[in-house]
């Protein structure tokens, strides 16, 4: 359906010509440098909405616009909102979690890359929920080891 694919293409920004999912999560990152942060149990609730929702229209828009295909960006709204998780409120550190989102969404580890397997919107969410979840616990022990090492870097 339009719906469908507007949603998973976040209108626009799936169709920027160079690294659409890059844009895709900066324009997440961006605004949620401007909106305020929710208590955890409303941003969970929040980021399992988005999941359903990200599943439901990257698998309808996959039907259109072929499995897992570059315009489709929904995704990425998942995966850096769950990066984004507990994040200080710094540039640097909304940096770091982009960055690491990023490197985390393209290496695909720990079993990111087979869940691309899945069948429609869950095979194209999932690497995104991995990649997510991997840069989150990322930024959190890498800004825990900077604190022993007796380093704030936020």
């Amino acid at each position: 359906s339009r719906l469908a694919r507007l949603v998973a293409t976040l209108g626009p920004v799936g169709s920027v010509p160079i690294a659409p999912a890059t844009a895709a999560s900066a324009v997440v990152v961006l605004a949620g440098w401007f909106l305020p942060v929710p208590p955890l149990a409303v941003a969970l609730a929040l980021i399992a909405a988005g999941t359903a929702v990200s599943v439901w229209s990257a698998g309808e828009a996959e039907k259109v616009l072929g499995h897992d295909a570059k315009p489709i960006v929904v995704d990425e709204v998942v995966g850096q909102s769950l990066a984004l998780l507990w994040a200080p409120h710094s540039p640097w550190a909304f940096l770091a979690a982009f960055l690491l989102f990023r490197l985390f969404d393209i290496w695909k580890p720990l079993g990111a890359r087979e869940s691309q397997e899945l069948p429609g919107g869950w095979g194209i969410t999932a690497d995104d929920v991995i990649a997510g979840v991997t840069a989150c616990a990322a930024l959190h022990a890498g800004t825990a080891l900077l604190a022993l090492a007796g380093w704030r870097p936020w």
